[in-house]
Protein backbone atom coordinates (compact mmCIF):
# COMPACT_ATOMS: atom_id res chain seq x y z
CA UNK A 1 0.00 0.00 0.00
CA UNK A 2 1.25 3.37 -0.96
CA UNK A 3 2.09 5.93 1.83
CA UNK A 4 0.90 9.07 1.30
CA UNK A 5 2.65 12.47 2.90
CA UNK A 6 0.90 16.09 3.18
CA UNK A 7 4.10 18.55 2.86
CA UNK A 8 2.63 22.53 3.50
CA UNK A 9 5.01 25.50 3.42
CA UNK A 10 3.99 28.73 2.33
CA UNK A 11 7.25 29.30 0.37
CA UNK A 12 6.75 27.89 -3.38
CA UNK A 13 10.47 27.55 -4.11
CA UNK A 14 11.13 25.40 -0.93
CA UNK A 15 8.38 23.31 -1.75
CA UNK A 16 10.17 22.92 -5.36
CA UNK A 17 13.12 22.11 -3.64
CA UNK A 18 11.63 19.20 -1.54
CA UNK A 19 9.88 17.77 -4.94
CA UNK A 20 13.13 17.45 -6.45
CA UNK A 21 14.49 16.07 -3.38
CA UNK A 22 12.21 13.27 -3.00
CA UNK A 23 11.62 12.81 -6.46
CA UNK A 24 13.69 9.02 -6.03
CA UNK A 25 10.76 7.73 -3.82
CA UNK A 26 7.48 8.59 -6.13
CA UNK A 27 7.40 5.20 -6.59
CA UNK A 28 6.85 4.42 -2.83
CA UNK A 29 5.52 7.93 -1.56
CA UNK A 30 2.38 9.81 -2.63
CA UNK A 31 3.08 13.24 -1.89
CA UNK A 32 1.10 16.50 -2.18
CA UNK A 33 2.59 20.14 -1.53
CA UNK A 34 0.43 22.70 -0.71
CA UNK A 35 1.11 26.12 0.51
CA UNK A 36 -1.00 26.96 3.84
CA UNK A 37 -2.71 25.68 7.35
CA UNK A 38 -5.79 25.58 5.47
CA UNK A 39 -5.13 24.19 2.52
CA UNK A 40 -3.90 21.47 4.01
CA UNK A 41 -7.18 21.03 6.62
CA UNK A 42 -9.13 21.10 3.14
CA UNK A 43 -7.39 18.52 1.27
CA UNK A 44 -7.12 16.08 4.53
CA UNK A 45 -10.61 16.31 4.66
CA UNK A 46 -11.04 14.55 1.37
CA UNK A 47 -7.94 12.22 1.48
CA UNK A 48 -6.22 10.21 4.37
CA UNK A 49 -2.55 11.27 4.85
CA UNK A 50 -0.05 9.16 6.83
CA UNK A 51 2.53 11.82 7.48
CA UNK A 52 2.19 15.52 7.84
CA UNK A 53 5.36 17.33 7.38
CA UNK A 54 4.95 21.34 7.59
CA UNK A 55 6.85 24.58 8.44
CA UNK A 56 6.23 26.76 11.28
CA UNK A 57 6.48 30.48 10.20
CA UNK A 58 3.50 30.89 7.79
CA UNK A 59 0.66 33.62 7.72
CA UNK A 60 -2.86 33.01 8.63
CA UNK A 61 -2.83 29.06 10.14
CA UNK A 62 0.97 29.20 11.57
CA UNK A 63 2.76 25.67 11.79
CA UNK A 64 1.66 24.86 15.65
CA UNK A 65 -2.27 25.81 14.74
CA UNK A 66 -2.59 23.61 12.07
CA UNK A 67 -0.29 20.72 14.12
CA UNK A 68 -3.09 21.07 16.84
CA UNK A 69 -5.78 20.81 14.13
CA UNK A 70 -4.55 17.51 12.75
CA UNK A 71 -4.01 16.12 15.92
CA UNK A 72 -7.65 17.02 16.88
CA UNK A 73 -8.70 15.68 13.89
CA UNK A 74 -6.62 13.20 12.18
CA UNK A 75 -5.04 11.97 15.39
CA UNK A 76 -3.35 8.86 13.96
CA UNK A 77 -1.46 11.54 11.12
CA UNK A 78 2.51 11.81 12.56
CA UNK A 79 3.07 15.05 12.81
CA UNK A 80 6.62 15.90 12.12
CA UNK A 81 8.01 19.90 12.05
CA UNK A 82 10.07 21.01 9.13
CA UNK A 83 11.43 24.98 10.15
CA UNK A 84 14.21 27.19 10.19
CA UNK A 85 15.01 29.48 13.26
CA UNK A 86 11.49 30.21 14.96
CA UNK A 87 10.76 32.48 17.92
CA UNK A 88 11.04 30.72 21.42
CA UNK A 89 6.76 31.26 21.89
CA UNK A 90 6.43 29.75 18.30
CA UNK A 91 8.38 26.71 19.29
CA UNK A 92 6.94 26.35 22.66
CA UNK A 93 3.47 26.14 20.91
CA UNK A 94 4.73 23.83 18.64
CA UNK A 95 6.08 21.04 21.22
CA UNK A 96 2.60 19.47 22.58
CA UNK A 97 1.12 18.62 19.28
CA UNK A 98 4.45 17.80 16.87
CA UNK A 99 5.82 14.20 17.02
CA UNK A 100 9.19 15.35 15.91
CA UNK A 101 11.16 18.62 14.62
CA UNK A 102 13.38 18.98 12.05
CA UNK A 103 15.09 22.16 10.98
CA UNK A 104 16.35 23.45 8.06
CA UNK A 105 18.24 23.17 5.83
CA UNK A 106 17.87 19.76 6.26
CA UNK A 107 19.61 16.91 3.40
CA UNK A 108 17.45 14.23 1.61
CA UNK A 109 19.25 11.30 3.69
CA UNK A 110 17.72 12.79 7.01
CA UNK A 111 14.03 13.42 5.68
CA UNK A 112 13.78 10.53 3.65
CA UNK A 113 15.40 8.26 6.78
CA UNK A 114 12.89 10.14 9.30
CA UNK A 115 9.85 9.75 7.21
CA UNK A 116 10.39 6.09 6.39
CA UNK A 117 11.16 5.09 10.02
CA UNK A 118 7.81 6.55 10.86
CA UNK A 119 6.02 4.74 8.16
CA UNK A 120 7.93 1.33 9.75
CA UNK A 121 6.37 2.06 13.44
CA UNK A 122 3.10 2.61 12.00
CA UNK A 123 3.09 -0.92 11.04
CA UNK A 124 4.61 -2.28 14.19
CA UNK A 125 1.27 -1.07 15.42
CA UNK A 126 -1.69 -2.78 14.06
CA UNK A 127 -4.96 -1.65 15.73
CA UNK A 128 -6.16 1.42 14.15
CA UNK A 129 -8.31 2.83 17.29
CA UNK A 130 -4.95 2.00 19.94
CA UNK A 131 -2.84 4.00 16.82
CA UNK A 132 -5.32 6.79 17.03
CA UNK A 133 -4.72 7.17 20.75
CA UNK A 134 -1.30 7.04 21.05
CA UNK A 135 -0.48 9.29 18.31
CA UNK A 136 -2.38 11.70 19.89
CA UNK A 137 -0.63 11.34 23.37
CA UNK A 138 1.94 14.60 23.84
CA UNK A 139 2.72 13.87 27.86
CA UNK A 140 2.69 11.15 29.76
CA UNK A 141 1.65 11.72 33.68
CA UNK A 142 3.57 11.17 36.27
CA UNK A 143 3.88 9.26 39.64
CA UNK A 144 2.02 12.46 41.94
CA UNK A 145 5.53 12.49 44.90
CA UNK A 146 7.69 13.21 41.68
CA UNK A 147 5.94 15.56 40.13
CA UNK A 148 5.28 17.81 43.62
CA UNK A 149 8.81 17.37 43.70
CA UNK A 150 9.99 18.87 40.75
CA UNK A 151 7.24 21.44 40.74
CA UNK A 152 8.48 22.88 44.01
CA UNK A 153 12.36 23.00 43.31
CA UNK A 154 11.67 24.88 39.85
CA UNK A 155 9.23 27.49 41.95
CA UNK A 156 11.89 27.81 44.83
CA UNK A 157 14.22 30.48 45.05
CA UNK A 158 17.74 29.05 43.54
CA UNK A 159 16.49 25.58 41.66
CA UNK A 160 18.93 23.03 41.10
CA UNK A 161 19.40 21.90 37.20
CA UNK A 162 20.95 18.68 39.23
CA UNK A 163 18.63 18.41 41.12
CA UNK A 164 15.78 18.68 38.46
CA UNK A 165 17.63 16.33 36.31
CA UNK A 166 17.93 13.97 39.03
CA UNK A 167 14.17 14.17 39.68
CA UNK A 168 13.20 13.58 36.05
CA UNK A 169 15.62 10.27 35.77
CA UNK A 170 13.39 8.48 38.42
CA UNK A 171 10.05 9.07 36.43
CA UNK A 172 9.09 7.62 33.18
CA UNK A 173 6.40 9.95 31.68
CA UNK A 174 9.24 12.95 32.42
CA UNK A 175 12.40 11.41 30.82
CA UNK A 176 10.90 9.94 28.22
CA UNK A 177 9.57 13.50 27.12
CA UNK A 178 12.35 15.24 27.62
CA UNK A 179 14.73 12.73 25.62
CA UNK A 180 11.60 13.80 23.14
CA UNK A 181 12.47 17.06 23.31
CA UNK A 182 16.22 17.52 23.25
CA UNK A 183 16.72 14.46 20.86
CA UNK A 184 14.47 16.94 18.23
CA UNK A 185 15.77 19.93 16.87
CA UNK A 186 13.06 22.02 18.68
CA UNK A 187 15.96 23.85 20.90
CA UNK A 188 19.08 23.12 18.19
CA UNK A 189 20.05 19.94 19.95
CA UNK A 190 21.47 17.40 17.11
CA UNK A 191 23.63 14.72 19.32
CA UNK A 192 21.84 11.53 20.44
CA UNK A 193 20.86 12.36 24.22
CA UNK A 194 19.69 9.52 26.00
CA UNK A 195 20.95 10.70 30.20
CA UNK A 196 18.16 13.03 31.02
CA UNK A 197 20.26 14.81 33.53
CA UNK A 198 22.59 15.81 30.33
CA UNK A 199 19.26 16.90 28.90
CA UNK A 200 18.57 18.96 31.10
CA UNK A 201 21.83 20.64 31.55
CA UNK A 202 21.61 20.96 27.99
CA UNK A 203 18.23 22.97 27.82
CA UNK A 204 19.19 25.22 30.50
CA UNK A 205 16.88 26.06 33.58
CA UNK A 206 15.26 28.92 31.45
CA UNK A 207 13.69 26.84 28.99
CA UNK A 208 12.92 23.65 31.34
CA UNK A 209 11.09 25.99 33.41
CA UNK A 210 8.97 27.24 30.76
CA UNK A 211 8.16 23.92 29.72
CA UNK A 212 7.39 22.49 32.99
CA UNK A 213 5.59 26.10 33.94
CA UNK A 214 3.99 27.66 31.20
CA UNK A 215 3.53 24.88 28.07
CA UNK A 216 2.83 22.59 30.98
CA UNK A 217 4.69 19.38 29.63
CA UNK A 218 4.70 17.38 32.80
CA UNK A 219 1.19 16.28 34.61
CA UNK A 220 0.44 14.08 37.67
CA UNK A 221 -1.79 11.00 37.79
CA UNK A 222 -5.55 12.25 38.67
CA UNK A 223 -7.42 9.00 37.47
CA UNK A 224 -9.09 7.39 40.35
CA UNK A 225 -9.60 4.01 38.74
CA UNK A 226 -6.06 3.08 38.73
CA UNK A 227 -4.86 1.71 41.53
CA UNK A 228 -1.92 3.93 43.72
CA UNK A 229 -0.47 0.67 44.67
CA UNK A 230 0.01 -0.69 40.66
CA UNK A 231 1.00 2.46 39.84
CA UNK A 232 4.44 2.33 42.52
CA UNK A 233 4.96 -1.21 41.57
CA UNK A 234 5.26 -0.44 37.71
CA UNK A 235 7.49 2.76 38.60
CA UNK A 236 9.54 0.49 41.05
CA UNK A 237 10.23 -2.06 38.47
CA UNK A 238 11.04 0.36 36.03
CA UNK A 239 13.32 2.01 37.96
CA UNK A 240 15.05 -1.30 39.14
CA UNK A 241 15.37 -2.48 35.40
CA UNK A 242 16.80 0.95 34.38
CA UNK A 243 19.38 0.31 37.59
CA UNK A 244 20.45 -3.22 36.93
CA UNK A 245 20.77 -2.63 33.48
CA UNK A 246 22.97 0.42 33.77
CA UNK A 247 25.54 -1.82 36.27
CA UNK A 248 25.71 -5.10 33.74
CA UNK A 249 26.28 -2.07 30.87
CA UNK A 250 28.68 -0.97 32.81
CA UNK A 251 30.29 -4.47 33.72
CA UNK A 252 30.70 -5.62 30.12
CA UNK A 253 31.09 -2.48 28.31
CA UNK A 254 31.67 0.82 29.91
CA UNK A 255 30.88 2.87 27.05
CA UNK A 256 28.89 6.41 28.48
CA UNK A 257 26.71 6.51 25.39
CA UNK A 258 25.72 2.73 25.59
CA UNK A 259 25.34 2.78 29.23
CA UNK A 260 22.97 5.72 28.97
CA UNK A 261 21.29 4.13 26.09
CA UNK A 262 20.94 0.97 28.49
CA UNK A 263 19.59 2.22 31.82
CA UNK A 264 16.72 4.79 29.38
CA UNK A 265 15.73 1.19 27.67
CA UNK A 266 15.29 -0.44 31.03
CA UNK A 267 13.66 2.87 32.60
CA UNK A 268 11.10 2.97 29.61
CA UNK A 269 10.51 -0.76 28.83
CA UNK A 270 7.21 -1.16 30.13
CA UNK A 271 6.08 2.30 29.25
CA UNK A 272 3.02 1.25 27.28
CA UNK A 273 1.79 -0.26 30.26
CA UNK A 274 1.65 4.36 31.16
CA UNK A 275 -0.32 4.25 28.18
CA UNK A 276 -2.93 1.97 28.68
CA UNK A 277 -3.89 2.21 32.28
CA UNK A 278 -4.18 6.66 31.34
CA UNK A 279 -6.32 5.90 28.69
CA UNK A 280 -7.93 2.32 29.41
CA UNK A 281 -7.80 2.34 33.26
CA UNK A 282 -10.74 0.07 33.50
CA UNK A 283 -9.90 -2.42 30.81
CA UNK A 284 -6.20 -2.87 32.38
CA UNK A 285 -7.25 -3.73 35.87
CA UNK A 286 -8.88 -6.75 33.74
CA UNK A 287 -5.43 -7.06 32.35
CA UNK A 288 -4.00 -7.11 35.72
CA UNK A 289 -6.56 -9.54 37.37
CA UNK A 290 -6.14 -12.06 34.48
CA UNK A 291 -2.32 -11.97 35.23
CA UNK A 292 -2.89 -13.35 38.72
CA UNK A 293 -3.92 -17.10 37.05
CA UNK A 294 -0.58 -19.09 37.09
CA UNK A 295 0.79 -18.90 34.06
CA UNK A 296 -0.79 -16.17 32.09
CA UNK A 297 1.44 -13.28 31.87
CA UNK A 298 0.16 -9.54 31.59
CA UNK A 299 1.51 -9.72 27.54
CA UNK A 300 -0.63 -12.34 27.68
CA UNK A 301 -3.95 -10.76 28.96
CA UNK A 302 -2.86 -7.18 27.39
CA UNK A 303 -3.14 -9.41 23.71
CA UNK A 304 -6.36 -10.82 24.60
CA UNK A 305 -8.22 -7.81 25.42
CA UNK A 306 -6.24 -5.05 23.44
CA UNK A 307 -5.00 -6.98 20.15
CA UNK A 308 -1.73 -5.50 20.74
CA UNK A 309 0.96 -5.57 23.94
CA UNK A 310 2.55 -2.82 26.20
CA UNK A 311 5.91 -3.37 24.53
CA UNK A 312 4.46 -2.41 20.94
CA UNK A 313 2.56 0.39 22.22
CA UNK A 314 5.62 1.69 24.34
CA UNK A 315 8.05 1.57 21.35
CA UNK A 316 5.33 3.12 18.58
CA UNK A 317 5.00 6.32 20.73
CA UNK A 318 9.04 6.13 21.68
CA UNK A 319 9.46 5.63 18.05
CA UNK A 320 7.54 8.80 17.24
CA UNK A 321 8.46 11.24 19.21
CA UNK A 322 11.93 10.25 17.90
CA UNK A 323 13.49 8.59 20.64
CA UNK A 324 16.98 6.26 19.02
CA UNK A 325 16.19 2.64 17.57
CA UNK A 326 18.46 0.66 20.59
CA UNK A 327 15.81 2.04 23.08
CA UNK A 328 12.82 1.80 20.91
CA UNK A 329 14.17 -1.87 19.85
CA UNK A 330 14.48 -3.03 23.27
CA UNK A 331 10.82 -1.45 24.55
CA UNK A 332 9.35 -3.44 21.39
CA UNK A 333 11.00 -6.55 21.79
CA UNK A 334 12.43 -6.75 25.34
CA UNK A 335 9.78 -10.25 26.32
CA UNK A 336 10.85 -11.67 22.48
CA UNK A 337 14.30 -10.66 21.94
CA UNK A 338 14.67 -13.28 19.12
CA UNK A 339 11.96 -11.40 16.97
CA UNK A 340 14.34 -8.35 16.57
CA UNK A 341 15.77 -7.90 13.19
CA UNK A 342 19.15 -7.15 14.81
CA UNK A 343 21.14 -9.59 16.97
CA UNK A 344 23.75 -7.99 18.53
CA UNK A 345 24.94 -7.43 22.37
CA UNK A 346 22.50 -4.47 23.19
CA UNK A 347 20.18 -2.57 25.05
CA UNK A 348 17.92 -5.34 24.19
CA UNK A 349 19.86 -8.43 25.63
CA UNK A 350 20.57 -7.15 28.84
CA UNK A 351 16.74 -5.06 29.48
CA UNK A 352 15.40 -8.71 28.03
CA UNK A 353 17.31 -10.87 30.59
CA UNK A 354 17.27 -8.02 33.75
CA UNK A 355 13.07 -7.98 32.84
CA UNK A 356 13.14 -11.68 33.65
CA UNK A 357 15.27 -11.72 36.75
CA UNK A 358 13.17 -9.00 38.13
CA UNK A 359 9.94 -10.64 37.01
CA UNK A 360 10.90 -13.99 38.30
CA UNK A 361 13.12 -12.94 41.37
CA UNK A 362 15.31 -16.53 41.33
CA UNK A 363 16.96 -17.86 44.49
CA UNK A 364 20.14 -18.63 44.67
CA UNK A 365 21.25 -21.22 41.91
CA UNK A 366 17.51 -21.25 40.62
CA UNK A 367 17.12 -20.95 36.30
CA UNK A 368 15.54 -17.69 35.67
CA UNK A 369 12.50 -17.87 34.33
CA UNK A 370 11.18 -16.40 30.65
CA UNK A 371 14.44 -16.31 29.38
CA UNK A 372 14.64 -16.22 25.14
CA UNK A 373 17.22 -18.39 25.11
CA UNK A 374 18.15 -19.18 21.33
CA UNK A 375 18.51 -15.21 20.95
CA UNK A 376 21.02 -15.57 24.30
CA UNK A 377 22.86 -18.71 22.95
CA UNK A 378 23.02 -17.00 19.17
CA UNK A 379 24.88 -14.48 21.05
CA UNK A 380 26.50 -16.57 23.56
CA UNK A 381 25.82 -14.50 26.43
CA UNK A 382 23.91 -17.55 28.50
CA UNK A 383 26.84 -17.94 30.79
CA UNK A 384 26.82 -14.40 32.30
CA UNK A 385 23.85 -15.10 33.51
CA UNK A 386 24.99 -15.92 36.77
CA UNK A 387 27.03 -12.78 36.85
CA UNK A 388 23.90 -10.62 35.86
CA UNK A 389 22.13 -11.94 38.68
CA UNK A 390 24.51 -11.01 40.77
CA UNK A 391 24.82 -7.36 39.80
CA UNK A 392 20.51 -7.13 39.66
CA UNK A 393 21.40 -7.75 43.21
CA UNK A 394 23.95 -4.69 43.81
CA UNK A 395 21.61 -2.38 41.77
CA UNK A 396 18.65 -2.71 43.78
CA UNK A 397 20.21 -2.33 46.26
CA UNK A 398 21.63 0.68 45.50
CA UNK A 399 18.56 1.73 44.54
CA UNK A 400 17.30 1.17 47.95
CA UNK A 401 20.21 3.35 49.56
CA UNK A 402 19.29 6.06 47.22
CA UNK A 403 15.63 6.07 47.96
Amino acid sequence: MVKKILFVDDEPRVLQGLQRMLRCMISEWEMKFVESGQAALDLMSQEQFDVLVTDMRMPGMDGAQLLTRVKELYPSVIRIVLSGQSDRETILKSVRPAHQYLSKPCDAENLKSTITRAFALRDLLGNKDLKHIVSKIDALPSMPALYKQIMEELSSDDPSLRKVGEIISKDVGMTAKMLQLVNSAFFGMYNHISNPIQAVNLLGLDTIKALVMTVQIFSQFKEKAISQHYLEVLWMHSLRTGQCSRYIAMAELNNKQFVDDVFMAGLLHDIGKLVLLVNFPKEYKEVVQAAKVPDISCWESESVIFGTTHAEIGAYLMGIWGLSDPIVEAIAYHHFPSRCPHKCISPLAMVHVVDAILNHEPENGEAVQGLDKDFLEQLTIMDSIPKWKELCQKGTEEQLVND
